[in-house]
């Protein structure tokens, strides 16, 4: 029997999904003295709901980014996805450029992550991001599907003015 998607967050519920698992923080390079400052909400973006970050990304101070983040699991624990081959997301943005990253139980410092790129239009759009395509960052370790803790989108890199709504995540099988 084939495997079924799993769906991680889907914000036209209430509450979106995040009963499975914490709700999305807002994160940003201010925790190590940078300037970049972002919002996170949940609102009506070009007539769906969803969870939008917005900011302004700045590389003043070494900084660099803000994020919208959440553990996958309910206690931080690890989510076993190894039955999947990766993420779908229904976004829509500024034609900007923004990042997925994954944090496994091998990740141990801030910086380290698993990342792949999408771009976020002005219409909505799926996007696919395969497992095959997530680069270790900073760290040397293979990104270890069995041990997945969370998930992050991320506006980083350059400065820019950040605006991505995203409606659904959901794990491919």
């Amino acid at each position: 029997m084939p495997h079924a998607d799993l769906l991680l967050d889907d914000f036209s519920h209430p509450a979106g999904r995040a009963d499975m698992a914490p709700d999305w923080a807002l994160l940003s390079d201010g925790v190590m003295g940078g300037l970049s400052q972002g919002a996170l909400r949940r609102e009506m973006v070009r007539g769906r709901p969803a969870l939008r970050l917005t900011g302004r990304v700045s590389l003043a101070n070494n900084g660099g980014f803000v994020q919208a983040a959440r553990d996958l699991a309910p206690d931080g624990g690890d989510l076993d996805a190894r039955r999947f081959t990766g993420l779908r997301l229904t976004v829509c943005g500024n034609g900007e450029t923004y990042n997925l990253h994954l944090r496994s139980a091998d990740v141990t410092r801030p910086w380290q992550s698993y990342r792949a790129s999408f771009v976020a239009g002005a219409a909505w759009a799926e996007v696919t991001l395969p497992f095959a395509a997530f680069a270790p960052h900073r760290i040397e370790a293979p990104l270890d599907l069995s041990r997945l803790r969370r998930i992050g989108l991320v506006a980083i890199g350059r400065a820019f003015d950040a605006d991505l709504a995203v409606a659904r995540i959901t794990l491919l099988a």
